[in-house]
C-alpha cells in the first residue's frame, strides 16, 4: 500500500488506500471531481463529530486504558470497517457471547502484547481512524517543557511517535507504520542514546528490520554502557551490538575481570541483595565507584534500596560515571523524587553539568511533558516530574554558588556545546557588528570580553582593546575544566543577546533571521573587502548592504518605540541603555 508522509493538519480522503490528499474544493465549479471531493470532506467532518461532540455518543463499546479512569468510547462498526485487527476481535466476540445489551469492554493492555499506548496517542490514532485525516501532534503531550528545545527529538516527541506506532502496528494500519517508521528514523540520529532505546524496542517488537539496524549501529557506536544495554534491551539485540563494538575496533574480545567483578556487583543490586554486594565488593579490588553501583542503583532499584545503599556510604554521591553523569543526573533522567531528596541530602550537587552542558534540572524538563508539570492530581498536589524539576530548582536558588568537585576525565568539549557556543559567538558578532556602542554595554553586563577569535568569525575588536581567549589552549588544563570555562561563556553569551532581544526586538529579530539563513558563512567582513573572487565579493558586498538596511530599518523601528516610552534616545544610546539595564523598569 502506498504511503504518504503526514504533515500537520494533513487532509487525507476516503479512497481505496485511504492517503490521497483530496482535490482542492472549487464550489463554483461542480464537476464529478470535486463534488466527490467536498463530499468526502463533509463525510469526515461528520464522523469526527462521533469523538468530538458529546450529543453524537452513541458508542457501543468501550476501551479501558491502564491509570487512566476514564475509558475510551469506540463504535465497533468504524473500527471494524477501517482495521482488520478490530474486525476479526469483533467477530469473535459476537460469535461467543451472542446478543447482549451491555457494552463490552477491552483492555488496552490485552489489546498490545508489548509496549504501551496512552489515552492521548489512542485518541490521536482513533481521529485518523474515523476522518482519514491526521491532525498535528498536540503539544502538551509531545513537546517536553524546556524552553529552548526545538522539540524535535527530545523524549515526549520519541515517547507520543512510539506509542503511535505501537497501535499502527498492533491494530494493523500500514500505512501508518509507513508514516511513523520514517518519523522514527528520523529521530535516531538526532536524539540522545538513551532516548533510542524506546525506538529500538518498537522497532524490534514491530518488525521494523530498516529501523531496527538503524538503532543498533546507532547504540554501537555510543558510549552507552554495557550493563544499560543488557538490561533494557532483549538479549539478541544486546548481542548484536556486542558484535559490532567488537567488529568496529577489531580487537578480539578478551575477558575483563573487573568487568566481570562488576557484573556481578549490579546482579547482586537486582536481587536488592545489599549484603551479597558488600561481600562481593570486599573479596574484589573494586570499589562501588568503579563498578558505578550507585548509578545502577538510582537507574533501576526501588527508592528504599537507593537509600539503603546511600547510607552505608560506600560510594560518592558526585561521582562521574564514564559518560560525564553524575548519579544525579541518572535520578534525574528517572524522576523519582524520593531519590532525588535523598541524594541531596547525601551531598549530591545539582550544579554540576554533564559533558554536553546540561544539568540535572536540564534534563529534568527535556523529559517533562506540560500535562505532566501543570496538571496536578486528584490530590491538588503536583505531579512527580514537576516535583522532581521544582526541588532541584530550589537547590540551586539556595546555593547559586555551590560547584562541586572538578573530576579530570578524557572527554573533550562536547560537539553539541561547540556548536551552541559557536551560533551565540557569531549573534553576538553580528551585533557588535551594528551596534558596536549598544553591545559593548550589554557585553560589559553580561561580562563577556569579546567574541571568540578561535571560531574563524571576522569581526571588529570590542571598544576596551580586549580580544576573547576561547581558543586558546592551556595544556594545564582538563577538558572538563575547559568545558566548565566554555558553559560560563555561553551563558554569558546568552545574556549579551537576550539583553538585545529586550531592548531592540525588531533588531535582534533581523539577526535571528540572517542567522537562521547563513549560519554556516562568516559574518560580512568589510574591513577586507578585496578578500576573495570578484564574484565572491560582489555577493559579500550585496548581503551585507541588504542586512545592513534592514538592521537600520528595524533600529529605527525600536528607537521610534523607545522615545514613545522615554526610554531610549538615538544622541544617548550607551548612557539610556546602561541606565535601562541596571535599572529596568
Amino acid at each position: 500500500m502506498a504511503a504518504t508522509a503526514m504533515e500537520p493538519s494533513s487532509s487525507i480522503s476516503f479512497t481505496s488506500s485511504h492517503l490521497s490528499n483530496p482535490s482542492p474544493v472549487v464550489t463554483n465549479h461542480h464537476s464529478p471531481a470535486n463534488l466527490e471531493a467536498e463530499s468526502l470532506i463533509k463525510l469526515s467532518s461528520n464522523l469526527e463529530q462521533l469523538l468530538t461532540n458529546p450529543d453524537c455518543d452513541y458508542t457501543d463499546a468501550e476501551i479501558i486504558i491502564v491509570d487512566e479512569a476514564q475509558p475510551v468510547s469506540v463504535h465497533r462498526c468504524v473500527l471494524a470497517a477501517r482495521s482488520k485487527f478490530f474486525l476479526d476481535l469483533f467477530k469473535k466476540d459476537k460469535e461467543s457471547s451472542g446478543k447482549s445489551e451491555k457494552k463490552p469492554k477491552y483492555q488496552m493492555k490485552d489489546l498490545l502484547p508489548y509496549g504501551n499506548v496512552g489515552r492521548e496517542a489512542f485518541l490521536h490514532f482513533l481521529n485518523y481512524i474515523y476522518t482519514g485525516r491526521f491532525k498535528s501532534f498536540p503539544i502538551e503531550v509531545s513537546t517536553c517543557v524546556d524552553s529552548v528545545c526545538a522539540h524535535d527529538s527530545c523524549k515526549p516527541a520519541i515517547d507520543f511517535a512510539v506509542e503511535l506506532m505501537y497501535a499502527s502496528h498492533v491494530f494493523q494500519m500500514p500505512e501508518l507504520v509507513s508514516s511513523f517508521q520514517r518519523r522514527l528514523c528520523n529521530y535516531v540520529e538526532k536524539s540522545l542514546v538513551e532516548n533510542v532505546i524506546p525506538i529500538l524496542l518498537v522497532a524490534f517488537h514491530c518488525d521494523l528490520t530498516q529501523l531496527l539496524d538503524q538503532c543498533i549501529e546507532r547504540v554501537a557506536r555510543s558510549d552507552l554502557g554495557r550493563f544499560c544495554i543488557e538490561k533494557e534491551l532483549p538479549s539478541e539485540v544486546s548481542e548484536k551490538i556486542k558484535q559490532l563494538r567488537v567488529k568496529s575496533v577489531n580487537v578480539p574480545e578478551v575477558v575483563d575481570k573487573s568487568l566481570e567483578r562488576a557484573g556481578k556487583v549490579l546482579k547482586a543490586l537486582d536481587s536488592d541483595d545489599l549484603e551479597l554486594m558488600k561481600l562481593l565488593l570486599s573479596e574484589s579490588d573494586i570499589t562501588l565507584d568503579q563498578a558505578n553501583g550507585l548509578h545502577y542503583a538510582v537507574a533501576y532499584s526501588d527508592p528504599n534500596v537507593v537509600i539503603q545503599v546511600l547510607d552505608l556510604n560506600m560510594a560518592d554521591v558526585n561521582f562521574r560515571n564514564s559518560r560525564g553523569y553524575t548519579v544525579l543526573h541518572i535520578a534525574a533522567m528517572r524522576r523519582e523524587p524520593k531519590i532525588i531528596i535523598s541524594l541531596i541530602q547525601k551531598g549530591a550537587n545539582p550544579s554540576d553539568f554533564t559533558f554536553d552542558g546540561r544539568s540535572a534540572v536540564n534534563i529534568c524538563r527535556r523529559l517533562t511533558k506540560p500535562k505532566d508539570y501543570y496538571t496536578k492530581n486528584s490530590k491538588k498536589e503536583p505531579s512527580k516530574d514537576r516535583l522532581c524539576i521544582d526541588l532541584l530548582e530550589r537547590e540551586i536558588r539556595r546555593n547559586p554558588l555551590v560547584s562541586g568537585d572538578t573530576p579530570t576525565c578524557s572527554h573533550s568539549m562536547p560537539e553539541d556545546l561547540q556548536m551552541r557556543l559557536l551560533y551565540l559567538e557569531k549573534r553576538v558578532g553580528l551585533a557588535q557588528l551594528f551596534f558596536p556602542a549598544e553591545a559593548d554595554v550589554a557585553m560589559q553586563i553580561a561580562n563577556v570580553e569579546g567574541t571568540s577569535e578561535c571560531t574563524g568569525l571576522v569581526i571588529p575588536p570590542p571598544s576596551n582593546g580586549t580580544t576573547g581567549n576561547l581558543g586558546q589552549v592551556d595544556l594545564n588544563e582538563t577538558p572538563y575544566v575547559q568545558t566548565k570555562r566554555m558553559l560560563t561563556r555561553m551563558e554569558a553569551l546568552m545574556k549579551t543577546v537576550e539583553t538585545g532581544r529586550r531592548y531592540f526586538p525588531s533588531c535582534s529579530e533581523v539577526l535571528d533571521e540572517y542567522m537562521e539563513q547563513y549560519m554556516d558563512e562568516d559574518i560580512p567582513d568589510m574591513s577586507h573587502p578585496e578578500k576573495g573572487s570578484v564574484k565572491e565579493r560582489r555577493q559579500k558586498r550585496m548581503r551585507y548592504n541588504e542586512l545592513k538596511n534592514d538592521v537600520k530599518k528595524a533600529y529605527n523601528k525600536d528607537k521610534e518605540a523607545k522615545i514613545a516610552r522615554s526610554c531610549l534616545s538615538d544622541s544617548s544610546a550607551d548612557s539610556s541603555l546602561r541606565e535601562a539595564l541596571e535599572n529596568p523598569t
